[in-house]
């Protein structure tokens, strides 16, 4: 058989590498006949850089920048061979696993140390900036990666707003003018998700970054504001911003780079096509993929949906490998997934200490689960 193994990172525990290695080395317990092709992914969240520097080469340069709350971090940015083109991930600078669960707060979490990396990346004298977008902390639909980068909001006194999400419920003006230079930027996003409203960021994805109802409603408005503002004074911002697919990713980063005239392209499709999947796709007989946690975000443009949607147009079965399932038989299929394996379930369930497990021991699990697979499908 030939079959590929795809996998996106195990969020706080394994990086994409580490998952397919552990699988791969379970696979070849059982039989070494088997040809294992090795393409690790991302959807534009933790390990976009990653990735792809593993799949394109280039020169990973080293930038200093700062973490959600403003302590120093450091980030990178991934530059081709020909530094026509540079890569940078949101979650190196304004990444969820960069604070500890009572430091999470949307309402003062800021993308500065983002616009630290874009600024980077622009003096580097590439031409189009691809920013990977997802894992974030923050809730500020781009503001502070927009002041470092030279725009500032303002209150209604003329006063630089405070950082932070809350705060934009103040924002009259823009200060200043991007400094870009002229350089495309273009979000990798992992979500389709609006800015505003229902499906947008703060009701979605608020509440995993620290936000209380109440909370979330403010965001909700403050951001509202924010877009009005930048609607009305950034030329270039499409009209009804709030609304625009990809807006909320990463907190609202989305909305701020298409205000600024850039564009939105999934994370899974920049990565797909680095690594070649597709080729990769029409020459075996199984696919693995997966990821921490396989639930309904999942096949909302992350990894799995779309090597899921890949596979099954191939007529390739397609198995999802993650730490736990939530998502139902029946939804899973539809989008491609021919079956699911839990890693909790690996370890004997929640009831039987198998979460603990599968969050400490995740490639001893990982790596049952590949021989498990072996002997199920192995020909």
């Amino acid at each position: 058989m030939r079959v590929l193994l795809c996998p996106d990172k195990f969020a706080g525990t394994l990086s994409a590498p580490e998952v397919a290695a552990a699988v791969a080395d379970g696979w070849r317990t059982v039989t070494d006949r088997d040809e294992l092709l090795i393409r690790p992914l991302a959807d534009g969240g933790p390990g976009f850089v990653e990735v792809l520097a593993g799949a394109l080469g280039g020169r990973r340069v080293p930038v200093a920048t700062v973490d959600p709350l403003g302590r120093p971090v450091a980030g990178e940015i991934l530059l081709t061979t020909d530094g026509a083109t540079a890569y940078l991930e949101s979650a190196q600078a304004c990444g969820l696993h960069l604070l500890s669960a009572a430091e999470r707060d949307p309402k003062a979490t800021t993308s500065y140390g983002l616009g630290l990396l874009v600024a980077a990346a622009v003096e580097s004298g590439a031409r189009t900036v691809v920013i990977g977008l997802g894992g974030s902390a923050t809730n500020d639909a781009g503001a502070g990666m927009l002041t470092a980068l030279g725009l500032t909001p303002l209150d209604p006194g003329g006063a630089a707003l405070p950082y932070g999400g809350a705060a934009l419920a103040l924002v009259d003006a823009l200060d200043g003018v991007p400094r870009l230079r002229g350089v495309r930027l273009v979000a990798a996003t992992d979500v389709d998700n609006p800015l505003l409203g229902l499906h947008g960021a703060s009701n979605v994805f608020g509440p995993q970054k620290g936000a209380d109802r109440a909370d979330v409603l403010l965001l909700d408005a403050a951001l509202e504001r924010f877009a009005e503002v930048l609607e009305r004074d950034l030329d270039g911002c499409p009209a009804g911003l709030g609304t625009v697919p990809g807006g909320g990713a990463a907190g609202g980063i989305g909305a701020a780079i298409l205000a600024l005239g850039g564009g939105c392209e999934s994370g899974i499709g920049v990565v797909t096509q680095a690594t070649r999947l597709d080729a990769a796709l029409d020459s075996v007989d199984l696919v693995i993929t997966g990821e921490g946690s396989f639930d309904h975000q999942s096949l909302r443009g992350k990894v799995v949906a779309g090597v899921a949607g890949a596979a099954r147009d191939r007529g390739v079965p397609c198995v999802v490998v993650a730490g736990q399932v939530s998502t139902g038989r029946r939804e899973a299929a539809s989008a491609g997934v021919t079956d699911a394996y839990s890693l909790v379930e690996q370890f004997g369930g929640e009831e039987r200490g198998g979460l603990d497990a599968a969050l400490s021991r995740p490639a001893a699990g990982l790596h049952e689960l590949g021989a498990r697979l072996a002997r199920q499908w192995s020909r």
